[in-house]
C-alpha cells in the first residue's frame, strides 16, 4: 500500500529521491519506513544515502526524509499485513484475558509466535463464534510482525481466499495468485475454514498451497467453530491438512474470567463498573465476550444518558434486552416457533421431504438450535432424523444464505429477536 507506489531515481550529487503518489503518502513514508528504507540502501549500496521525498504533484514536500533512528514499532498501528485483511489493533497477547478455559490454546499461540518450539508449524484453534480464536490468531500475527518485521503475515477468511482464487481466473493471473501464497508468505492465518465446504476447487488450491507452505516450515494458523472432523463437503486431503497440527479448542469463560473481562472492557471504555455490577453482568452473561461487551457498552450508555449511576437496578434494566433464556430455549422450542413462522407442520419438518418449502425451515431450525443450545450436534441431527453430516450442512446454508439473501437475512432476525426476548 505505502511502498509499492514510491518510485526513485538517483541525482548526480549522490541524492536518491524518492516520488510519493500525494503529500499524505509522503509524510506516511518518511515517518514510519524511513528508517527501514535507508537501512536496506545501506545494505545494497554499500554506503551512506541521503533521501529527499517529492510529492508527485507538488513541490512543498522537497525536504529531506528522517532516516536517522531505529524502525517505529508497527503493532501500535492499525496493522496491515502483506495481503488480506486489518489486524484488529487491540488483538494483542496483552489484551486477552486467560483462564482456565483458554489457557492452552493462549499458551499454544505464544508458544507459536515466540518461535518456541521449532517443530510447531500449524495450529488450528477451534471454538463458537465471540470467545476468542480470532483474537489469538490475530495477536500471533501482532507478535511476529513487532519481533521478526521482514516475516510477511497473510490474514485472510477462507471466503477472501476463495474469491481471490476465482478472481485470479477469470483475470488470467493464476500463476501470479499461486506464487503469492506459496513463494510470498512466510505466515499464513486463515480464519473461518469451515466456509470451504463443498468448493472443491479452492479445496484441490488450499491443499496444494499448505504442502507448499509446509515443505518450507512456514507458519499456518487455522480457525473455525467446527472440528476438522466435522467439516462438511471436506476432501480427505485438506481435512488431513486442518489435523496436521495441534488443535486447540477454547471453551466458555467461568465466572471468574468473565469477571476480569469485564472490568478490563469497561477500563478501555473509561467506565468504572463497582465491583457488585460486574459481578452481576458476569453472573448473568455466560454466553460470549461479544454479549460482556454489549452489557458494558449498554451500562455505560444508559447512565451517561440519563444521569443515573451505575448500579444492579441500571445494570437489571439493561440485562433485559440482551440477555439470552438459555434455560428455557431447547430444540423442542426451536421446532415448534419455526413451524408457526413457516406455517409447516411438526411432521413435515422432521420429515425425508426435500422440497424446499421445507428444506429451508429445517435449515433454519438446525441453524438456531446450535446458536441457542448446548444439545451436542449429533442430538440436534437426532432431532430432526438427520445425520450430524446433515445437520453441518444445514448450518453452512443458513450462514452462507444471509450473505446472498436480504429476505433469509430479515427472517433470521425476525425468529432470533423473538428468542433474545423469549417471545416463544
Amino acid at each position: 500500500m505505502w511502498i509499492d507506489p514510491i518510485t526513485g531515481n538517483e541525482t548526480d550529487d549522490g541524492i536518491l529521491v524518492l516520488t510519493c503518489p500525494n503529500a499524505f503518502s509522503c509524510r506516511r513514508v518518511q515517518e514510519h519506513y524511513g528508517a527501514l528504507i535507508h537501512q536496506t540502501i545501506l545494505g545494497h549500496g554499500g554506503r551512506d544515502c541521503r533521501f529527499v521525498a517529492k510529492n508527485g504533484s507538488k513541490t512543498e514536500s522537497d525536504k529531506p526524509l528522517a532516516v536517522n533512528g531505529t524502525q517505529m514499532a508497527i503493532p501500535e498501528l492499525a496493522s496491515k499485513p502483506t495481503a488480506g485483511r486489518f489486524l484488529h489493533k487491540d488483538f494483542t497477547f496483552d489484551q486477552f484475558i486467560v483462564g482456565r478455559s483458554n489457557d492452552f490454546a493462549y499458551s499454544a499461540s505464544l508458544s507459536m509466535a515466540s518461535r518456541r518450539r521449532s517443530d510447531q508449524s500449524c495450529l488450528f484453534l477451534m471454538s463458537k463464534t465471540g470467545l476468542g480464536k480470532s483474537h489469538l490468531a490475530q495477536a500471533i500475527g501482532h507478535h511476529i510482525i513487532q519481533e521478526y518485521p521482514h516475516e510477511r503475515v497473510y490474514y485472510v477468511t477462507a471466503e477472501d481466499f476463495s474469491n481471490e482464487m476465482v478472481a485470479s481466473f477469470r483475470n488470467d493471473c493464476f500463476d501470479q495468485f499461486k506464487g503469492k501464497y506459496r513463494r510470498q508468505c512466510d505466515v499464513l492465518l486463515l480464519e473461518d475454514v469451515h466456509c470451504l465446504g463443498g468448493k472443491d476447487r479452492t479445496q484441490q488450491e488450499l491443499a496444494s498451497t499448505l504442502d507448499s507452505l509446509y515443505d518450507a516450515g512456514k507458519k499456518i494458523i487455522f480457525s473455525s467453530c467446527y472440528r476438522p472432523t466435522e467439516i462438511p463437503r471436506l476432501n480427505d486431503k485438506l481435512r488431513s491438512r486442518f489435523s496436521y497440527g495441534l488443535v486447540s479448542t477454547i471453551e466458555p469463560p467461568d465466572f471468574k474470567t468473565r469477571v476480569r473481562i469485564l472490568n478490563q472492557k469497561a477500563k478501555a471504555k473509561k467506565v468504572a463498573i463497582p465491583r457488585d455490577v460486574a459481578h452481576y453482568l458476569a453472573g448473568e452473561l455466560t454466553e460470549d465476550i461479544r454479549q460482556l461487551e454489549s452489557g458494558v457498552i449498554q451500562v455505560a450508555a444508559k447512565s451517561s444518558l440519563l444521569g443515573m449511576p451505575i448500579d444492579n437496578q441500571l445494570a437489571e434494566s439493561v440485562i433485559r434486552n440482551i440477555i439470552c433464556s438459555r434455560k428455557a430455549i431447547t430444540v423442542d422450542v426451536i421446532k415448534k416457533m419455526v413451524c408457526r413462522h413457516y406455517n409447516v407442520s411438526l411432521k413435515d419438518l422432521v420429515s425425508r421431504s426435500r422440497k424446499q418449502a421445507i428444506v429451508r425451515p429445517r435449515q433454519m431450525a438446525i441453524f438456531l438450535s446450535r446458536r441457542y443450545t448446548d444439545a451436542p450436534l449429533q442430538a440436534i441431527g437426532k432431532a430432526f432424523n438427520r445425520y450430524h453430516a446433515t445437520a453441518l450442512h444445514s448450518i453452512n446454508a443458513i450462514e452462507k444464505g444471509v450473505h446472498k439473501s436480504a429476505a433469509l437475512r430479515k427472517q433470521l432476525d425476525y425468529l432470533t429477536e423473538k428468542l433474545d426476548r423469549g417471545d416463544f
